[in-house]
């Protein structure tokens, strides 16, 4: 079984290599002609070009792998088969079962390496990507950044400091705004619960202003609603605000439990960060799928059926997947069942798959 296993193995990583660099590959070129007139409007250089799409590689890739991963394991085995290998396999008392471990075991170890590509390089990349879009290219000034699981911007007003932006909602929720004059001494400080943004004006509700005039002592004003005085919208804050594919697995479960202990509500990043263990392991389902689609009938294989069955699976997958994961983040579903009700629908259609082979 050594050299079947190697050349299980050496046909399975060519054609997923194949499939992996056409995926890339077409998503640079899309992604180049939708970008090219910004670029050039903006005199950007051929670096910062150069740069900003190969930051965007690992995202591409961290998609693509598990649709690779299925249309890797079905052109492999409808190769096989079209070919009569696997009736000479089984002809020699060979399982089918057996001669799917070698991309088993690859499927795993893509979805390990997905993981580790999430949480370490993905979140890095594509915070460069959008840094030099924005800042580099299209020389929008940097106002803001998100540290320590908190949200500062440096506003017309001063210096505001947000726990939460739900940029969905138009929300803001822990806010503190120190108003400044031009030598940076402070004026005021206002303290909100929360704050919406509603009739183009920002809402705060349970509000407690201190002002600073000159004295020994403050004046503070307690209010349970107040029309804030900040010139700043929404999308102001959308471009600070970091999102969940900028933070990787275990930044995010400390985000969310900084919201909970403060008393917010984290449904919303709870299904994102069950989705990020996830959608990993999808790899290992669509290889399942794969052979098992493949090998239903050792004489129908086909690329080009393949090729077609893998698109339908694959996009179906991400259908349902995207789909619950808006019913975790809006509270319908827990977020458990949100992240994971694909992978589960998935898996047993795999399984039922899979104890068909005609072994």
């Amino acid at each position: 079984m050594n050299i079947l296993d190697r050349y299980l193995t050496r046909e399975f990583t060519r054609n997923l290599l194949l499939i992996t660099g056409s995926f890339i590959s077409l998503f640079l070129i899309i992604d180049f002609f939708e970008k090219i007139r910004m670029f050039l409007s903006n005199q950007a250089t051929f670096m910062q070009m150069a740069l900003h799409f190969l930051f965007r590689v690992p995202m591409v890739l961290s998609q693509s792998l598990p649709a690779a991963v299925l249309l890797a394991s079905l052109m492999t085995y409808g190769i096989l088969s079209r070919h009569s290998e696997i009736v000479a396999m089984k002809a020699n008392g060979i399982s089918l079962y057996r001669l799917s471990l070698p991309v088993m075991i690859i499927a795993a170890l893509v979805s390990g390496f997905l993981f580790l590509l999430s949480e370490w390089v993905t979140p890095y990349t594509n915070e460069r990507s959008e840094y030099i879009r924005l800042v580099e290219v299209q020389k929008r000034p940097s106002l803001g950044s998100f540290k320590q699981d908190q949200l500062w911007y440096r506003g017309e007003k001063g210096i505001y400091n947000f726990n939460l932006f739900d940029p969905v909602g138009n929300r803001l929720q822990g806010i503190v705004i120190h108003y400044l004059d031009r030598e940076m001494n402070l004026l005021m400080r206002l303290d909100a619960e929360r704050g919406e943004w509603r009739n183009g004006r920002w809402h705060f509700q349970n509000v407690l202003i201190a002002r600073f005039p000159e004295g020994p002592f403050p004046v503070v004003e307690k209010l349970a609603h107040h029309v804030a005085d900040i010139p700043e919208k929404p999308d102001d804050f959308k471009v600070v605000q970091k999102d969940v594919e900028l933070m990787g697995y275990f930044e995010l479960d400390r985000y969310i439990k900084k919201l909970r202990s403060e008393g917010y509500d984290a449904t919303r990043y709870e299904t994102d960060l069950q989705g990020k263990i996830a959608f990993p392991l999808v790899g290992v389902i669509m290889a399942v799928i794969g052979i098992a689609f493949s090998l239903r009938s050792e004489r129908s294989g086909g690329i080009a059926q393949g090729i077609g069955a893998g698109l339908l699976i694959g996009f179906s997958y991400w259908l349902i997947y995207a789909f619950g994961l808006s019913l975790g983040r809006s509270g319908t579903f827990s977020p458990l069942v949100a992240a994971w009700f694909a992978n589960a629908l998935f898996t047993a259609l795999s399984l039922w798959l899979f104890l068909r082979i005609k072994t």
